[in-house]
């Protein structure tokens, strides 16, 4: 997370908006937890670096689970959130304390706490910070994961790409100082190029950086714009957790 982009507009999580699901502690991780209870298939939500408690992602959380899906939002930040208000936090140290490989590992028991609970299908879908533990979790070989949604993440190496093993969406921004469309584009043909896996890629006109999470309500080209990437999420998981 590199770019100047991935700590602007940041949530307000004094906004009253806490969702419609409830806090709950799986695979050892506090988490918001949406939708039913007793559904086969769960989708992960992984936060950017303003953490599990931003009202948009809550709200995305309980659209997915709208449409049948077990969602869960796990706060692998542990309520250490990046704080732009405060004069005194280090943006160093912070990036230090919370990597992203500590993420990916952090991340990996969820998915046997869901099998647990009668869960069989689990897609995982990560924003920014998130964006890259998830390439991560679908590199990985010890977990159980039928897809990925990958949305507008921050830097990741080439090489990672490359070793992705489910079914990946990677849903980009035409203004994003980690990746330039024409960027995204070689990625997606290095995607492409693997004949045994589905793949992805959309960039979409007129967006920046997080617009799927970060948008304003009262904008409604911005809303217009993080719903179509919100539907073509799902219509990813509906595809292939299942």
């Amino acid at each position: 997370m590199s770019s100047p982009q991935c700590f602007e507009n940041p949530p307000n999580l004094n906004s009253g908006v806490h969702g419609s699901g409830n806090i709950q502690e799986l695979g050892g991780v506090k988490s918001y937890v949406t939708g039913p209870h007793d559904s086969k298939l769960a989708l992960i939500l992984i936060s950017d670096v303003f953490g599990y408690e931003a009202p948009n992602l809550r709200k995305l959380a309980d659209k997915m689970a709208a449409a049948g899906f077990l969602v869960v939002v796990p706060d692998l930040l542990y309520g250490d959130y990046f704080d732009l208000e405060n004069p005194q936090f280090d943006r160093a140290a912070w990036l230090r304390a919370h990597g992203t490989d500590k993420g990916c590992e952090d991340a990996k028991p969820l998915f046997s706490a869901l099998k647990s609970k009668g869960v069989t299908a689990i897609g995982a879908a990560g924003f920014c910070w998130g964006g890259v533990v998830v390439v991560k979790l679908a590199n990985s070989s010890d977990i159980d994961m039928q897809a990925a949604v990958i949305l507008h993440p921050g830097p990741i190496p080439d090489d990672e790409y490359s070793e992705i093993k489910v079914p990946v969406a990677l849903l980009m921004a035409e203004n994003d100082n980690c990746y330039t469309p024409e960027k995204a584009k070689q990625i997606g043909e290095m995607l492409s190029a693997k004949p045994e896996l589905e793949s992805f890629v959309k960039i979409y006109p007129g967006v920046s950086h997080g617009w799927t999470v970060k948008y304003k309500v009262d904008d409604e080209g911005a809303v217009k714009s993080a719903e179509e990437a919100h539907h073509d999420m799902l219509n990813w998981f509906i595809h292939h957790v299942k």
